[in-house]
């Protein structure tokens, strides 16, 4: 069956409509097809709305915070309604901040700048690098890496033994959220993941909180890959912070959001110095200055802000709501279901996963060929059928290393990416969906699977700058 035929066997739109959905892209092979955007782990595709609306205010764009004038007015009402959407989102309590970055990434390192001194850190290794490595930027904080467990009750577990095993002493703590329990030596914050960006499954976080809390330790959650999927509720879930980008919630204009507590973003100096993060600036008589510092969300938004970026975040949440979750979340795992048997149907395909194969999951999964560099698969997907998915370690090289073993692969395999000694072409493949997937790109991606193992490729390949691309003819 030619890919034109599968395009044409199922043609079911998607629940939000994305940009690209009709975007053609060339095939090697000749001809064209439209583009299979199956790659939203890295970045979804902006809703259709979010476009609209961010066209829509541009012609108003305005300065922020600062101007008289009467665009600059609306655009900063527009960013501060853009920052109680985004609350209403997340379910914040009350006397949450909202703070406005520029991705989780930077979210995590804002929130590991303003943890009181000698605090205690525990991530699990099977984190995305933008949660497991901010904490080292500061030598006062200890890191305790937890292993990956293999169950969600051996996550919680392992979180309660980690914290017991702090000593105790007379150091405050987090009283507010100790439960009674002993206090330990210096504040401590636990990070972990909400959907994994590698296997998509889902991770206990209300079991995980109050493990946490039970032992006087805050947590922050990386929602980057849960929000896009599911309700992310601080209060219900019992979370201190979430962090998430908009280019993973189907907004990509280079915004973030830090949500939750706002004791330790008040009490810490401002992330970034500048104008926006200081109240009043005044020289002193010994020729310095003297600061004061605002204590709501401003303290951490120095310079102008990425206005354009917390409209479509608020956009995107917006739209979300109004789908509805229950909706979304239900058509999601038709599509995982569907993955997920058509992959069973190659003995040649190993479904990646720590806890196992009925945990649930988000739109992502991952997997490996036997007889193919996932470099290799992924540019054949691509060049021949038009998928775009994502090959390599996912920013998660810890976790992918222990789901693959460390046993060397074929070191001459096309596009096998550099490594540790051994691990030179230890790499995986990343199939990732959502809201605005269609079910042909689905179909289209499990007919290239099972051809490309039971065919081969069509088209020769080279190594290039790192990448498998297609030869020249």
């Amino acid at each position: 069956m030619s890919v034109s035929a599968v395009a044409a066997d199922r043609s079911v739109c998607a629940p939000l409509p994305v940009l690209g959905r009709d975007v053609l892209v060339p095939l090697v092979t000749g001809g064209e097809v439209d583009y299979a955007a199956l790659d939203y782990a890295a970045s979804a595709p902006a809703l259709q709305r979010v476009w609209d609306d961010v066209a829509a205010y541009a012609p108003y764009y305005g300065s922020v915070h600062r101007g008289a004038g009467y665009l600059s007015q609306l655009s900063t009402d527009l960013f501060e309604n853009s920052r109680r959407t985004i609350a209403e989102f997340l379910g914040c309590r009350t006397d949450d901040q909202v703070v406005l970055t520029r991705s989780t990434t930077d979210s995590l390192n804002l929130l590991a700048a303003v943890l009181p001194q000698n605090t205690s850190v525990f991530v699990f290794e099977t984190e995305h690098h933008a949660s497991l490595l901010p904490w080292e930027q500061r030598a006062d904080l200890s890191v305790t890496y937890l292993n990956a467990p293999r169950t969600p009750e051996q996550a919680v577990a392992t979180l309660e033994r980690a914290l017991a095993d702090r000593e105790p002493c007379s150091a405050s703590g987090d009283p507010a959220k100790s439960g009674g329990a002993a206090q330990r030596s210096g504040p401590a914050l636990v990070c972990v993941t909400g959907a994994s960006n590698v296997t998509g499954e889902l991770w206990p976080v209300r079991e995980l909180a109050a493990a946490a809390h039970a032992h006087g330790a805050r947590i922050v959650l990386d929602a980057a890959q849960l929000a896009p999927h599911h309700p992310v509720d601080l209060a219900e879930l019992d979370v201190d912070w979430v962090a998430f980008s908009g280019h993973k919630l189907y907004a990509p204009f280079g915004a973030g959001v830090l949500a939750g507590r706002a004791d330790w973003l008040q009490a810490a100096d401002p992330y970034l110095a500048g104008g926006g993060a200081s109240r009043t600036v005044s020289r002193r008589t010994d020729g310095g200055v003297d600061v004061e510092w605002h204590t709501t969300a401003a303290r951490h938004e120095a310079g102008s802000p990425n206005v354009i970026g917390a409209y479509a975040i608020a956009s995107a949440c917006k739209a979300l709501t109004e789908a509805g979750f229950d909706r979304l979340v239900a058509r999601e795992q038709e599509l995982i279901a569907r993955v997920r048997a058509g992959l069973a149907e190659v003995p040649e395909v190993r479904v990646l996963s720590l806890f196992g194969d009925d945990a649930p999951r988000v739109g992502v999964l991952s997997f490996v060929v036997d007889g193919w560099n996932s470099s290799h698969f992924a540019a054949a997907l691509s060049a021949e059928y038009g998928i775009g998915v994502r090959d390599g370690l996912f920013c998660a090289h810890p976790l992918v290393r222990t789901l693959l073993g460390t046993d060397p692969q074929d070191l001459g395999e096309c596009g096998a990416p550099d490594g540790a000694p051994g691990e030179r072409s230890l790499n995986a493949i990343r199939v990732s969906f959502g809201a605005g997937t269609p079910d042909e790109h689905v179909d289209r991606f499990l007919h290239a699977v099972k051809e490309l193992v039971s065919d081969g490729a069509r088209w020769n390949y080279r190594t290039e700058n790192g990448r498998c691309v297609p030869a020249e003819a």
